[in-house]
């Protein structure tokens, strides 16, 4: 047992950090190893791989993330600035050189092979985007003079020009909702947040009559019978299979014709063979994840840690519910990855960097803590 006055970087670690949230993070990749096993052999058979190949590796990647995520929750908010500034200079780098020398796969560059690593740098630059439009936000409200504001749109619309060149329309309006939500949380006037969403209701009507991919997906989502919607219906079927309690695991039938079971249709899985209950756990964690934050951001003291920690929150929960949402054909359908129950290595990565930040923001420091840290940037001590 650790005792309170015993004064090392884990103790304090140790006796600030939220359990609760730690415990429910926890039992989501508990749940994503489970659900890793019972949905990826198909679909490795089927490309000619070993059965347990996408196993192997989802495990594999969850070493290097939980030492990620726990890495990043030691970090104070200062480093935690200084850490997204270089990791979002780094991703912008990285999606340029994916549009000029990736791969093209079904019309689109969104990987990059590092040192024989496949990287999907969109991925990491959504949580360090977040972290640094919270820091600029935070500054507006403490110095009225400094353009922050406009840097921060300047940054949104650099981000969101090259995902729309990639082209990535998921991860694009993923990216404008967390932006708009940090700006309606910074205390900006309705009148710009109408603003905003009318300007991106304009660039989705848009997409809609230039992007024919785009065009695709909402008339196959509004009319099924206009063009291929297998993936779709093969997931609602798998939810009337499974019922309230599963046909039991292993024995799911959409699996085996399901393209991406392990990926973006993985909820899918989980309902056929553990039924909705499952589902509505998973659910009722993924909501206690965000509340939860969302709880301790606003308790904070320091605009910069709520601020960021509520966008973290935000970001979490927004791509959970598109994932899950297209599972239920609710919305047409994205390659949206669920957090830590999908299969994928940037994917995992970031998600334990940005839930690494989000413990480390809403930990319980002490109030001469936070005071030292206004203190600080009062005297132009910025990240």
């Amino acid at each position: 047992m650790l005792a309170r006055d015993q004064r090392t970087p884990f103790s304090d670690w140790w006796w600030t950090v939220d359990k609760l949230l730690l415990v429910a993070i926890a039992a989501l990749m508990l749940a994503g190893v489970i659900l890793s096993l019972a949905a990826s052999p198909p679909v490795a058979t089927r490309i000619g791989l070993d059965p347990f190949h996408f196993f192997n590796r989802h495990v594999m990647f969850l070493v290097p993330s939980l030492m990620v995520l726990i890495g990043v929750s030691f970090m104070t908010p200062r480093q935690i600035r200084r850490t997204a500034l270089i990791v979002f200079a780094v991703s912008i780098v990285l999606i340029v050189l994916t549009l000029l020398v990736g791969p093209e796969v079904k019309g689109s560059r969104r990987w990059i092979t590092l040192l024989g690593v496949n990287i999907q740098a969109s991925e990491a630059a959504k949580p360090s985007f977040v972290i640094v439009a919270a820091w600029l936000f935070a500054e507006s409200t403490k110095r009225p003079e400094m353009p922050a504001t406009s840097m921060a749109l300047v940054l949104l619309l650099t981000l969101v020009t090259l995902l729309v060149m990639e082209p990535d329309f998921g991860q694009t309006m993923l990216i404008l909702t967390v932006w708009g939500a940090l700006f309606f949380i910074a205390g900006m006037r309705m009148i710009w947040v109408f603003g905003l969403a009318g300007a991106a209701g304009a660039g989705l009507f848009g997409a809609y009559l230039l992007v024919p991919h785009v065009a695709g997906r909402i008339k196959r989502f509004m009319n099924p019978a206009s063009g291929d919607t297998f993936q779709v219906d093969t997931a609602m079927e798998a939810f009337w299979n499974g019922g309230w309690f599963g046909l039991g695991p292993g024995e799911g039938i959409a699996k085996r014709s399901l393209p991406d079971s392990h990926t973006d249709f993985v909820f899918a899985v989980a309902a056929e063979e553990f039924g909705i209950i499952l589902c509505l756990m998973l659910v009722a964690l993924f909501g206690f994840i965000v509340i939860r934050t969302l709880t301790r951001a606003y308790a904070t003291e320091d605009m910069f840690s709520r601020f960021a920690a509520s966008g973290l929150a935000i970001l979490f929960g927004v791509q959970a519910t598109i994932n899950m949402a297209v599972n239920l054909q609710l919305i047409p359908a994205k390659g949206m990855t669920l957090p830590f129950i999908s299969y994928g290595g940037s994917s995992f990565v970031s998600l334990a960097y940005g839930v690494g930040m989000m413990l480390a923001l809403t930990r319980q420091r002490p109030r001469t803590e936070i005071e030292s840290m206004e203190g600080a940037s009062a005297q132009r001590a910025y990240a």
